[in-house]
């Protein structure tokens, strides 16, 4: 496997830009840094260790290894992360946190296929059925977990093998150890080839719907009410976003913000202690405890 006839399907940025790359020791993550390397990057690998299990410090020296021997950079973060539930939504938000926002994640095809199974048992939008395009963020998303494994082997790299990817606690661990392959199955094909040529497709008309709604002003009551159900609920689903901190919004957030630009309510509560209310045909984006000038607790916002 030459790292070369790779990049072709890779989508890195110019040769010569400086990107922080996140290498975990897997890989994926080491194929991302050799293949940085070969686009002419000038590239930094970041290891975060979460100190979940023992020996998890020592992965820090696989990517040490590697990023000395490729002539990168290299600097290791440690992070905690509690015992607790969702543990593993939690070390990624705390991984992220400790990496820049512009990182470089080595997310391939077939993380890809398995996001869109995932996000459509959380019953995800179009948004969610589309996540990891290949992008300049994530330039391996058009490789195959088998071609990643397949440099390294080439090049001699033995990768870490996280022990925490077989565990069927994680939803994740199970869509690709046991539904993507009975799909295949099913289907006689590889099925995550499909979903990821169904997610380009799918991210095509959610960039066409996102420009659309980005014409439709969320705080023009009328305005928004008029709007196609479509585009009014992207506008709302964005602005809702915007306020500091903000998740992307339930459906049933987003439907009652709409009732509210219809009449059918003077507010709503939108999450986090953050409501929407409607005055004088305007709606209002309001932060835990703020009142208006003028206003009175409980008094109506009127139409």
């Amino acid at each position: 496997m030459d790292a070369g006839a790779l990049l072709p399907r890779c989508a890195f940025p110019p040769a010569g830009s400086a990107v922080t790359c996140a290498v975990s020791g897997g890989a994926d993550s080491l194929a991302l840094l050799v293949l940085g390397v070969t686009a002419g990057l000038d590239v930094t690998a970041v290891h975060v260790d979460h100190g979940l299990r023992a020996g998890s410090a020592a992965e820090a020296d696989v990517v040490a290894g590697a990023a000395a021997r490729f002539g990168v950079g290299f600097r290791s973060v440690r992070v905690r992360v509690a015992p607790g539930p969702n543990l593993e939504a939690r070390a990624r938000a705390a991984r992220y946190d400790a990496l820049p926002a512009d990182v470089l994640t080595g997310h391939t095809l077939d993380d890809r296929a398995e996001t869109v199974l995932l996000n459509l048992l959380r019953g995800a939008g179009l948004d969610g059925m589309s996540a990891l395009r290949p992008d300049a963020r994530h330039p391996i998303a058009g490789l195959r977990r088998a071609e990643t494994r397949s440099l390294c082997v080439a090049l001699g790299l033995r990768p870490v093998e996280d022990p925490s990817n077989r565990d069927p606690a994680h939803l994740r661990n199970r869509v690709r150890h046991e539904v993507l392959p009975l799909l295949d199955e099913v289907a006689g094909r590889d099925v995550a080839l499909v979903l990821a040529r169904q997610a380009d497709l799918l991210g095509d008309d959610a960039d066409l719907l996102a420009g659309l709604a980005a014409a439709v002003d969320p705080t023009d009551a009328a305005g928004l009410a008029e709007a196609p159900r479509a585009l009014a609920r992207r506008a709302v689903r964005a602005w809702l976003r915007s306020r500091p901190g903000g998740q992307p919004p339930a459906a049933a957030t987003v439907e009652r913000v709409l009732a509210v630009a219809r009449g059918e309510a003077t507010g709503t509560d939108v999450g986090a202690g953050w409501s929407v209310r409607r005055r004088r045909q305007r709606l209002r984006l309001e932060p835990p405890g703020h009142l208006c000038a003028g206003e009175r607790p409980g008094e109506d916002a009127g139409p």
